[in-house]
């Protein structure tokens, strides 16, 4: 039965030992001995500590190291290559479609359920436990949110599943396996989202810093939403019986984009967020927000203490790079010019010097280009202490091009999103950074409510572009002569569908979105199945000569690939629990 992924409350209680930290000192470890259920919630620090616990694995699906290595969720789509190359590491796996019911990680099912039990758990204790009165409706809302949360990623990875409430199973008990129908498990999350809202204040400050606020709720609120309302769930005809409405509303409802749009609003009203902005250099806020604990953008976060997690896996070998993650070139020519435009469209001539120059191409383009993406003489802090260029060219040493397996770029890049400025892997060059990873941001909101409006409308209101202006200006693109930041006025539904589909694309980079947003959209099968490459620079003289080369032709089956396969070991566990269509 499913009872076995749930973990029960002896182990919750030794998992408590293993609760992360965070530099406000929200997540100290404690000393945990000889625990029992009625010792822990007869105290209220060990309460606490055990709320902790379930606040550990928050992040454990934007991971960079989700899969081991420096194998996140970008590796298994188009956005990173990776040094990992065996038959047997996951990226591999999973761009090769050498994927199965009993070949796939079992975290967004076994992590999220025993945490679900442990929200479950605490609420069950809180009424008994010495808390205030004030703080156990706080801690009611913390508890509700993350079990909120950690159905949403089993959401998105299966489509509906079981719910279990507010029951707590114990060993000998039979636990339902029949899956929830997709609506009946929105409607759960968003319910859960509401009232944590209504039990939890607007802002944390500090030691408190880091723990869950209204806005987190309703920022969540905005992103199942706006899954919702997406194609891949609006709309799944064809369901098989034994799974109707299992995998989506069988039909299509235009007003659930109106309901995302709504949603993405309630956490702009709020009042509380704006994108982080810094002028000089242009577009310096979108680099600089990604290494600040505190900030302005982040609605929920990863807390982590001071490190050097990123650069240590994602940096080039000449930085103390270990690892490897090389962005596509695909990846790279998202990015369009400082004008605002696609690479294809703005090309640089007499009339138009700051166009894309194929012959320079790493020039006149959206500033967030040089921060997402560590390019040929791109400049990046050396172990000397200063910063230098990065040369990517073939023979240019140990960051150059290479078709081998290892750490060097086999796809002429390096990925620069997040990294601090002043900080590397070596410990002598440099000190930590306070960087927490991001779960959800300001500008994802700006963008859901922008996709949103520009679905529920015929022709896209003016909103739609005032808030892809105020993502535009941040990035330090050129406003134009008509203030557009790159837009075209009088856009089609369509056309402007394409713009936001790849700004989220670019803004949201290697944050874990491009790969669920692919599959929402219902794209994947049109962008997974080609060849994905990477640029071969040679360099004779001071010249330099571009060569788009292949590095890997990922795999996509439709629809099957569309939804993660349940782990057929927790099929197997009870004749209710159905499996996704084709695995």
């Amino acid at each position: 039965m499913m009872m076995k992924r749930y973990l029960f409350f002896t182990v919750v209680v030794v998992g408590m030992i293993a609760a992360c930290k965070s530099g406000e000192d929200f997540l100290d470890k404690t000393e945990t001995t000889n625990l029992n259920e009625e010792s822990v919630f007869a105290d209220s620090a060990r309460t606490m500590q055990f709320l902790t616990r379930i606040y550990s694995d928050i992040g454990f699906s934007v991971n960079p190291k989700r899969f081991g290595s420096s194998n996140g969720v970008y590796s298994i789509c188009d956005e990173a290559e990776m040094a990992a190359v065996g038959g047997d590491q996951w990226n591999i796996r999973f761009q090769t479609g050498n994927i199965s019911a009993l070949q796939i990680p079992d975290d967004a099912w076994s992590t999220t359920y025993a945490d679900i039990r442990r929200a479950n758990v605490l609420l069950l204790h809180l009424p008994s436990t010495p808390l205030s009165s004030a703080l156990k409706a706080r801690v009611e809302g913390e508890a509700r949110f993350l079990r909120a949360w950690y159905y949403f990623i089993m959401l998105k990875h299966y489509g509906g599943i079981p719910l279990v409430g507010d029951n707590v199973y114990g060993p000998t008990d039979e636990i339902p396996g029949k899956r929830n129908t997709f609506e009946e498990c929105v409607n759960y999350i968003e319910s859960e989202c509401r009232a944590a809202a209504d039990l939890l204040p607007p802002v944390r400050i500090g030691l408190d810093y880091g723990r869950i606020t209204k806005g987190a709720c309703l920022a969540l609120r905005s992103r199942l939403l706006l899954y919702a309302a997406s194609p891949l769930f609006n709309g799944r005809t064809n369901q098989p019986e034994n799974l109707a409405g299992v995998l989506g509303y069988p039909t299509y409802d235009r007003q659930r984009w109106v309901k995302a749009a709504d949603a993405a609003q309630d956490v702009i009203s709020l009042g509380q967020y704006s994108l982080y902005e810094e002028t000089s250099p242009a577009g310096h806020g979108f680099q600089k927000v990604f290494t600040l604990r505190v900030n302005s953008e982040y609605i929920l976060q990863a807390m982590e203490g001071s490190n050097r997690t990123l650069e240590s896996i994602w940096d080039p070998p000449s930085r103390t790079g270990t690892n490897g993650a090389f962005p596509y070139q695909e990846m790279v020519d998202a990015f369009g010019t400082i004008n605002g435009k696609p690479i294809t469209e703005d090309v640089k001539s007499g009339s138009n010097p700051t166009g894309y120059d194929a012959a320079n191409p790493y020039v006149n383009r959206d500033p967030r280009l040089s921060y997402s993406i560590l390019y040929n003489e791109g400049l990046r802090l050396n172990t000397s202490k200063t910063i230098t260029p990065v040369y990517t060219y073939v023979g240019s040493g140990v960051d150059a091009y290479t078709t081998q397996n290892g750490s060097q770029t086999k796809t002429g890049y390096y990925i620069r999103k997040m990294l601090d400025e002043n900080t590397i892997k070596s410990s002598s060059a440099s000190p930590t950074t306070q960087r927490c990873l991001p779960l959800i941001r300001y500008a994802e909101i700006l963008l859901n409510k922008a996709e949103a409006l520009n679905e529920a409308n015929d022709v896209p209101p003016q909103e739609v572009y005032d808030l892809l202006v105020q993502i535009r200006k941040r990035a330090g693109i050129n406003p134009g002569t008509d203030n557009l930041y790159g837009l075209t006025a009088g856009m089609s539904q369509e056309a402007m569908r394409t713009v936001i589909q790849n700004e989220r694309r670019v803004e949201l980079a290697y944050e874990e979105h491009r790969y669920w947003d692919v599959r929402r959209w219902k794209i994947a099968e049109n962008v997974s199945n080609k060849p994905l490459h990477g640029m071969k620079i040679t360099k004779t003289g001071s010249t330099y000569t571009y060569e788009l080369v292949n590095v890997r032709t990922p795999v996509f089956e439709a629809p099957k690939w569309y939804l993660w396969p349940i782990p057929q070991d927790e099929i197997n566990k009870s004749p209710d629990l159905q499996q996704n269509p084709g695995w």
